[in-house]
């Protein structure tokens, strides 16, 4: 799994340089072993990349994530999504915590992670919100509700 991991934290690492915005990985169901493949990629926003999830594989998604307290504090951030479909089967549900630990090896470059197993755990206004409080100095504390 490692290598196909190299090549997923290249693409991974590039997302903040190009037009792509999230890409989608999941285990290459046509053989047994358990690597991933990049399934889709986008350039849009958390919803694109929720339509792509299906409810019988387990996939992880890394999305780039623009945020700001106030005009002057723009920055971006990344967000690692690990679902589990609700209909994933059993043993490739038991393996998810080893191969997350691979994964997270190899692309450890975001700020939250958000393990989901219903696409309504994936909401764009609670993972800003999650994004806001992990990233340390809030000038906007006046505006905000946290």
């Amino acid at each position: 799994m490692l290598p196909l991991l190299q090549l997923v934290a290249h693409i991974g690492g590039k997302i903040d340089k190009s037009e792509t915005t999230w890409m989608l990985l999941e285990f290459d169901e046509s053989t047994r072993a358990d690597e991933l493949q990049v399934a889709a990629k986008g350039n849009g926003d958390i919803e694109e990349l929720k339509t792509k999830l299906r409810d019988d594989a387990p996939a992880f998604g890394y999305i780039r994530v623009p945020m700001a307290n106030d005009d002057l504090s723009q920055r971006i951030k990344f967000v690692l999504i690990s679902w589990c479909g609700p209909n994933t089967k059993i043993m490739r549900r038991a393996k998810l915590g080893v191969q997350k630990g691979e994964l997270k090896k190899v692309i450890d470059n975001f700020s939250i992670e958000v393990p989901a197993d219903d696409t309504s755990d994936i909401n764009a206004n609670d993972i800003l919100l999650q994004l806001k409080k992990a990233g340390g100095a809030n000038y906007d504390r006046q505006a905000s509700n946290y």
